[in-house]
């Protein structure tokens, strides 16, 4: 396994036909790429406690969660994944959201490409989702 530091965090929401980004505040976060069969990644996210109830309803509102994160310093690329919310717990005056997924592969234009095309096509919710997997796969 190797850990890295996670220096952003932001998630990635369908919207009216158009993906929208949300800037998580990090107080401090890990990835570990589990270098395992699957390729699974667990990324640990560090925030105000204000976050609780947003990733709260987000673990029960989706099975997946597609991230977009910086590892290690700013200037670094973005890297996309697809993930679960496998915990939100409350430590002290804070919490921490620990993801597991895979990194999507594409570079970021190609990503937000087919995100747009699908949603343009009427794709939503778990049916984009699903489609997006399903095309990942196919590349």
């Amino acid at each position: 396994m190797k850990t890295f530091k996670l220096y952003s965090l932001d998630i990635l929401q369908s919207e009216d036909k158009d993906i929208s980004q949300y800037g998580i505040e990090l107080k401090d976060g890990l990835i570990i790429n589990r270098e395992d069969d699957l390729n699974q990644w667990v990324i640990e996210a560090y925030v105000k406690h204000d976050y609780l109830d947003f990733f709260k309803k987000l673990q029960q509102d989706r099975e997946e969660v597609m991230l977009q994160v910086k590892i290690t310093k700013p200037t670094n690329q973005p890297a996309t994944f697809i993930t679960s919310i496998i915990g939100v717990n409350e430590i002290g005056p804070n919490i921490n959201i620990l993801f597991k997924g895979t990194m999507v592969d594409q570079q970021k234009d190609k990503v937000w490409a087919m995100l747009k095309s699908l949603i343009e096509q009427g794709y939503q919710g778990e049916d984009l989702l699903d489609k997006f997997k399903e095309l990942l796969k196919n590349e």
